[in-house]
């Protein structure tokens, strides 16, 4: 609400609205007062007066990542995955900053320190919960913020073409290298993945009523495109799943019970530790799934096959992730 005082031969106006910092202006008539109280009015009724920062002078960046950890990040399916992220800007200096001093320039800068030990892909899924955070805050909070700090930043493109597939002897050293791993699931996660051509989650989530022994098939829920599929699984998938269901204990064998009880965060780290393990470099457990595509390609699968076991809706992308073997294309060629 506006209010007007005269003062000596002058007019001033005071505007105050809840979650907007008052506003205070002197005008010599009496109607140039009037006219832009109304006009202040009407622009708080807009949210258009910015946010109040006394309010934002009251909670650092810090306050808020803990609060989306505690009351949102329990909610989202990626949940572990955006912790790890957070959990990195609270460690970085940033983390202290009032949200009234925080700017653009504040992440740009975070921006470019962290390209320097990450790749972009990497940056641009640890800031993506961070983006949702503060348009969370401000819808769902009533947090003032005018901006959302990140809608602008942008991340060089990254070039996620890649066509690494296993060289020979690697694949042997990788398996011998899972086999010594304190964890008894990385090895049939490894295993499971190149015969499958599975997603990381996907594996993850897998449950023991998503199977079908009899039938050799699984079904995968709720893939990266949001579209459930069930899949064809080989001989040695079904000999995986049966061998990793049998060691489990009796009280874990539930239907709904997750058949390799691993976190993302810490397969992540396994694999990390296997390839250097293994004295394999630059290998992606993502890779995996690149190698087991272009395999079903070998044998004569056809694309719409290996499109209903891989789940791409777009052929285009599908024929991305199938490269053929260099050194048998070759012999072929010289056969």
């Amino acid at each position: 609400m506006a209010s007007i005082h005269r003062h000596r031969d002058k007019y001033q106006v005071r505007v105050r609205r809840k979650g907007s910092p008052t506003i205070t202006k002197t005008f010599h008539k009496l109607s140039d007062a009037k006219e832009w109280a109304n006009l202040q009015e009407r622009q708080a009724d807009r949210g258009e007066l910015g946010p109040d920062r006394k309010i934002l002078e009251t909670i650092t960046l810090a306050d808020l990542i803990k609060r989306y950890l505690k009351e949102v990040i329990p909610t989202k399916r990626h949940g572990e995955t955006d912790t790890f992220g957070l959990n990195v800007i609270l460690r970085h200096s940033i983390a202290k900053k009032r949200l009234s001093d925080l700017s653009p320039f504040d992440f740009s800068n975070y921006r470019d320190e962290r390209l320097e030990t990450v790749s972009p892909a990497a940056l641009k899924r640890q800031l993506t919960p961070v983006r949702h955070m503060f348009g969370h805050a401000r819808d769902e909070w009533g947090i003032p913020l005018r901006d959302n700090p990140l809608s602008k930043m942008k991340l060089q493109k990254a070039d996620k073409k890649r066509d690494r597939r296993l060289r020979e002897g690697e694949l042997d050293r990788l398996l011998q290298a899972a086999g010594k791993t304190r964890n008894p699931f990385i090895l049939p996660v490894v295993r499971f993945a190149l015969e499958t051509a599975m997603r990381r989650g996907e594996i993850l989530a897998l449950r023991i009523r998503d199977v079908d022994i009899e039938r050799c098939s699984a079904t995968i829920r709720e893939s990266k495109n949001g579209h459930s599929r069930t899949i064809p699984l080989s001989s040695l998938a079904v000999a995986i799943l049966e061998t990793t269901i049998a060691v489990m204990k009796a009280e874990d064998k539930a239907k709904n019970a997750r058949i390799f009880p691993i976190t993302p965060i810490a397969l992540r780290l396994a694999w990390d530790r296997l390839t250097k393990r293994a004295e394999i470099e630059d290998l992606h457990f993502h890779d995996l799934r690149h190698e087991a595509i272009s395999r079903f390609f070998e044998k004569g699968l056809t694309v719409p096959e290996v499109a209903s076991i891989s789940g791409h809706r777009d052929i285009r992308m599908l024929l991305r992730y199938a490269h053929a073997d260099k050194g048998k294309l070759a012999a072929k060629l010289n056969g």
